[in-house]
């Protein structure tokens, strides 16, 4: 029987949902193409009428996944602006709640170092995504310099990912929270005003 494209699309959604999960809990490497259509409710065969490869799959899915996040971050970004839509951002990032669903959380920080061993497709899908989430930060992040913003949100994201990361590696559930608080607390709150003429005291 002939598939729709309706039901073409549906599968291609069930696919890249079921596939980003499980990338995200298990890494690309470990997570095989029967473990993805079976997550999917799926053939093989509508898999690959789809994708074609695992790394077609492991490139759509990167994608797919970063732009879920970008959305949620632009609805909080029209309902807080500025440093105020950023801060909710960082808070909701480095929670408990984050931490502990690594399967529904950031595919950046559940894949980044599993993604550097990745072929070109799939670091290209992942270098444009990860581009477009800088851009995005960028123009919640005070500040009237555009360069010096895009920087800032560089240095921001990394801090919280590498945060999201270590609180989740460690096995000490109050270094755990330490880690995550501390990070959002120096990350979400407002860059210090640019230009001042103050002179910093030095720390002989």
């Amino acid at each position: 029987m002939r598939v729709t494209k309706e039901q073409a699309a549906q599968n291609r959604q069930h696919i890249l949902t079921a596939a980003t999960q499980l990338f995200r809990e298990h890494g690309i490497h470990a997570t095989g193409v029967d473990a993805i259509t079976k997550e999917a409710g799926l053939t093989h065969g509508s898999l690959y009428s789809q994708f074609g490869s695992k790394e077609a799959i492991a490139a759509a899915a990167v994608r797919f996944a970063v732009k879920r996040s970008q959305h949620l971050w632009q609805r909080a970004a029209e309902r807080q602006r500025g440093t105020k839509a950023f801060r909710s951002i960082v808070e909701r990032y480095l929670s408990r709640k984050h931490r502990d669903e690594p399967g529904q959380g950031c595919v950046i920080a559940a894949l980044a170092t599993d993604i550097a061993r990745q072929p070109h497709s799939v670091r290209d899908a992942f270098t444009e995504e990860l581009a477009g989430v800088f851009d995005l930060l960028a123009q919640l992040v005070h500040g009237d310099d555009s360069s010096r913003r895009y920087d800032d949100a560089i240095a921001a994201f990394a801090g919280m990912t590498g945060a999201l990361v270590l609180a989740r590696a460690v096995n000490d559930e109050t270094l755990s929270e330490r880690i995550l608080q501390a990070t959002a607390k120096r990350v979400a709150q407002p860059a210090k005003v640019r230009g001042s003429t103050r002179p910093t005291r030095r720390i002989r």
